[in-house]
């Protein structure tokens, strides 16, 4: 496959910080590429060079291949405000897509010269196809409203609108930074399959495993300031990690081994070291680099201990919830248990903030009762994070809280020491959080939930900005925690490895408890959505088989419906009539498209027919209606 990027020596420091120094990456046609880093490594950062939107230190260099587009997914994505949905979708769009929103707004204006051009522009660079997939992809990503300010989005619908703006633009690469935060699990599946599917190349950072084991074909490590590759997918690295770590601390370990040689060869003669061999001496200092060289893996350290459980933690009886007229919980009874862990899943706006917020007290229930244990310690992981002062340093946001932590095994630690076992150093205590990445800002704030002691913990996407190391040390805590475990996650890996059993949050307050992991969930979903495909392919049919019969045979059957009462004479006339005029507009709508289709159509007559059409398809639905009701 021919290369389309190609970067040298890049590097980038702040201030004495270094993120990465020397690097050399290649692109081609084709891979998809997923770069993994413990968080404050400059992941982001290095994303950011590759995709043109930064600058290497010193010599660094990033060559395109003539021609390549490049489409660039941000973690927090910058939005215009003042634009409709619509409008910040096309709003960096190519003459393509400019077409079509034109042709978009001329529909709405009413303005016949207008609109005359606007259709003489779509006919003329063929955009009829095109703007049909535009709107298959704002459907598949719930972007029915694309009138809607962009100022009133949620943090969901901005991740959505950005990535509706990478799909439609065909990027011969696609940069993505966490594509999946922010994001339902069925929308994260939408994507999953679309990268899978395209052409173009990929470069991302996501900490969703299945995502990146499924779409991923090459992983890049970047480990120490060095980067290493990996011609697999996410199962393939960490098989072939694990080889590379060993190998390199045997190699180092065969380099102690011979330096203690080597250093008895140096020590025994020193007076007459200027005429040994000056290969011997390099050899020497060679092996000295080597032999202090080890991989030592940089992880957290989870063993905070939990306060004392009781027997009554959370009791729920006939629970309810409004904002406004949407009822956000519907009647939830239910009574927490020791030691369970529970995923919360549902849908952007479904209810599941509010309802983690009715349990930790935070919002008082509209009806039905509430009961909190004596001995209940909540320890709540908010997805928005703590509100932390930028000009405070790490060490002065922990003290804030206490000044000792107790552990798992009842000893007491200062916070100081603490916060190492989150890999924050001693030399990182006073630097300010303003200067911390995102992921040692999320790291910072499970300390200060995890100090507390909790033993009822809620975490509401706690995965978003952690590395995966941190996710593993993370899981490993959580799957032996004592105490009672609330999730809301869209990572299905996270899930599936800790919930045992699922709250799921249908809508309109409905909130039903299933007993299994989420994988097991989600495939039972999509047999339910297939077996009602088909009931409604069935459905339509059988719709069609009837009224086709019904022309065959002159309607012998016509005039009784279901109960066996007669049609009057004129509903008879009526059901006859509207079936004629059904048969009439199908037959007008099929020329109208070949029509359009054609290219033969001047500007007047391309103007009629796309009216036309919109009306015939108004008027096919109108009048279908009313002949399964006269049949029903």
């Amino acid at each position: 496959m021919a290369s389309i990027l190609q970067a040298e020596k890049l590097s980038k420091s702040y201030g004495i910080r270094t993120l990465f120094e020397n690097l050399d990456i290649n692109i081609n046609e084709g891979d998809k590429i997923a770069l993994i880093a413990p968080n404050g490594s400059g992941k982001s950062t290095l994303l950011r060079v590759l995709a043109g939107k930064d600058f290497s230190d010193g010599e660094g260099t990033v060559k395109l291949k003539t021609g390549v587009k490049v489409a660039w997914l941000e973690q927090e994505p910058e939005l215009n405000p003042e634009n409709t949905v619509f409008e910040e979708v096309f709003g960096a769009s190519d003459i393509l897509s400019s077409a079509i929103m034109e042709y978009e707004a001329a529909l709405l204006s009413h303005d016949q010269a207008r609109l005359e051009k606007a259709i003489h522009e779509m006919d003329s660079r063929n955009a009829w196809q095109y703007e049909i997939k535009v709107k298959q992809v704002l459907t598949r990503l719930d972007l029915t409203e694309i009138n809607m300010s962009v100022s009133a989005l949620s943090g969901g619908q901005r991740k959505r609108v950005a990535l509706a703006s990478m799909m439609i633009h065909d990027a011969d690469l696609i940069v993505l930074d966490e594509p999946t935060n922010h994001l339902d699990l069925e929308v994260i599946e939408y994507l999953e399959e679309y990268l899978k599917r395209t052409s173009s190349s990929v470069l991302m950072v996501t900490h969703d495993r299945y995502f990146l084991d499924r779409v991923c074909n090459h992983i890049l490590e970047l480990d120490n300031g060095k980067m290493f590759a990996y011609k697999g997918n996410y199962s393939y690295f960490l098989e072939k990690r694990e080889e590379r770590v060993e190998n390199f601390n045997t190699e180092t370990e065969r380099a102690r081994n011979l330096l203690r040689g080597e250093l008895e060869w140096m020590r025994r003669m020193p007076q007459a070291r200027a005429t040994k061999a000056k290969y011997r001496i390099n050899a020497f200092y060679e092996l000295k680099e080597k032999a202090e060289r080890t991989i030592r893996e940089k992880s957290m350290r989870i063993d905070v201990g939990s306060s004392r459980l009781g027997t009554k933690i959370i009791n729920c009886k006939n629970i309810s919830h409004y904002w406004g007229d949407y009822c956000s919980v519907d009647n939830f009874t239910y009574n927490f248990a020791k030691g369970e862990k529970i995923g919360i899943v549902g849908a952007n706006g479904a209810g599941k903030t509010t309802f983690l917020n009715i349990m930790t007290g935070d919002i008082k229930p509209a009806s039905g009762d509430i009961e909190w244990g004596e001995t209940l310690v909540i320890g709540h992981y908010k997805q928005s994070g703590l509100d932390f002062d930028p000009q405070e340093t790490v060490i002065e946001a922990v003290r804030k809280i206490a000044e000792v932590v107790s552990l798992a095994d009842g000893s007491v630690m200062p916070v100081s020491q603490f916060l190492s076992r989150f890999l924050f150093p001693h030399s990182s205590h006073n630097t300010k959080i303003e200067r911390l990445s995102g992921g040692e800002r999320r790291r910072l704030y499970l300390v200060t939930v995890l100090m507390k002691s909790p033993n009822f913990l809620i975490l509401d996407e706690p995965t978003n900005d952690l590395d995966i190391v941190s996710l593993n040390v993370l899981e490993e805590y959580l799957s032996t925690f004592p105490g009672c475990l609330i999730i809301v996650s869209h990572d299905r890996y996270f899930l599936d490895k800790l919930a045992d059993h699922l709250f799921v949050f249908e809508g309109e307050g409905m909130i039903k408890d299933y007993v299994g992991k989420y994988s097991e969930y989600r495939e039972l979903m999509k047999d339910k959505e297939r077996e009602a495909e088909l009931a409604e392919r069935g459905r339509k049919e059988k719709e069609a088989e009837k009224l086709k019969a019904a022309e065959r045979e002159n309607q012998p059957a016509k005039g009784t419906d279901t109960s066996g009462k007669k049609l009057s004479w004129k509903e008879q006339r009526e059901l006859e009539t509207v079936e004629k005029e059904i048969a009439s507009l199908e037959k007008e709508k099929g020329s109208l498209e070949t029509a359009l289709s054609s290219g033969n159509l001047s500007s007047d007559e391309l103007t009629k027919a796309s009216l036309r059409i919109g009306e015939i398809i108004s008027l096919i639905d109108l009048k279908s209606d009313r002949w399964l009701e006269l049949n029903s």
